[in-house]
């Protein structure tokens, strides 16, 4: 099985948990369901106030706030729909791009109808849902209603409606997902961005929750040559907090540091996926280096040896946001699902000439 990009702290936050009350409900997945319709969620949010993006008993989550919004929605069916994420981010770290997909049965899509919602609201029953021979893809078309009472259309409008009262967590779209779609395996990277502030410039406090503070000079081309010298596939177990039953191997697509306009460093990295830390930890190791405290070729070597380290610190989780994650053309979605359920392994050997 292989590990997600699970970035940031674990340390317990500073807010209440936010919990949807009036809600009793069953967290359910209709994925085995031919006939289930599934949309694709495009998110944003500050994640200074959560307790990362997984569910936690009594603990403000991303994806509890999200699918106590969806628990709300189809509270008289008495099921909340779960929520499948492309990288699981930790506390503190923030998200400009994340992307996740939930599936609506047939009873639930068919809710969502302008007849069946003011039924709803009279007490009457909802209409039936199709059977199971009917195409579900067209479920909506019976509607006499336009674009705007699509299913993803509604959802997205009412989510946006429920978490508005949050204000720091925003579904930005919700649109059908094509055929073999999966938010999870079907990504082919995942872009992060870690911000570091050091002496160079004065530090704005209006960027502190996104934007890490280091008290000394950095040498930014010293972090750039360091950081690539770890591309490619390779393990990461120098890099990675470790995780039962998860491999490290990684292909480690692009990884650059510059100085951006307000001064700030900003490193950019991409791979195919990150196993837990794994950013933070590559951030603070160039940081070790842009400070002095480590030589440029150290990095490779560190990570050859395969063997978690003090010799740089993991970075606060703060300073870290995920930008972006990328998906093949949508006639590879299925085959390319299939290939990241695979276990990742390294090339063998080449023999000694």
């Amino acid at each position: 099985m292989l590990g997600l990009a699970g970035e940031g702290g674990g340390g317990v936050r500073g807010s209440k948990a936010i919990r949807m009350t009036g809600v009793t409900e069953s967290r359910t997945d209709a994925g085995d369901d031919p006939r289930a319709l599934r949309l694709r969620l495009d998110l944003a949010y500050d994640g200074t106030d959560f307790h990362g993006w997984a569910v936690q008993p009594g603990l403000r989550t991303v994806q509890g706030t999200i699918e106590g919004a969806l628990a709300e929605i189809f509270r008289r069916h008495g099921v909340q729909p779960r929520l499948v994420v492309a990288g699981r981010t930790d506390a503190g770290v923030h998200a400009a791009g994340q992307v996740a997909h939930l599936d609506l049965a047939p009873e639930l899509v068919a809710s969502l109808r302008p007849n069946n919602v003011q039924r709803a609201r009279q007490g009457r029953p909802a209409d039936r849902p199709p059977t199971k021979e009917a195409n579900f893809a067209d479920t909506s078309a019976d509607c006499s209603a336009g674009a705007e009472d699509e299913p993803d259309v509604v959802v997205h409008r009412r989510l946006r409606g429920i978490l508005s009262a949050h204000r720091d967590v925003m579904v930005t779209d919700v649109t059908r997902a094509p055929a073999g779609f999966d938010a999870r395996f079907s990504a082919v990277w995942r872009r992060y961005q870690y911000r570091v502030a050091d002496r160079v410039r004065t530090f704005d406090p209006l960027q502190r929750h996104r934007t890490e503070w280091y008290p000394a000079a950095l040498d930014v081309e010293a972090m750039d040559a360091a950081a690539r010298t770890l591309l490619g596939l390779h393990d990461f177990a120098a890099y990675c907090r470790p995780r039962e039953g998860s491999t490290t191997i990684r292909t480690l697509q692009n990884y650059s540091w510059h100085r951006g306009p307000d001064g700030v460093l900003v490193a950019d990295v991409t791979a195919d996926a990150f196993c837990h830390s794994m950013v933070r930890a590559l951030v603070g190791a160039c940081v070790g280096v842009g400070a002095g405290r480590l030589e440029v070729p150290q990095l490779a070597a560190l990570r050859e040896d395969r063997k978690r380290t003090n010799a740089f610190r993991v970075m606060a989780a703060r300073g870290l946001t995920l930008i972006e994650v990328g998906y093949p053309p949508d006639d590879e979605l299925g085959i390319r699902a299939v290939q990241t359920r695979a276990q990742r392994t390294l090339p063998a050997p080449r023999p000694l000439a």
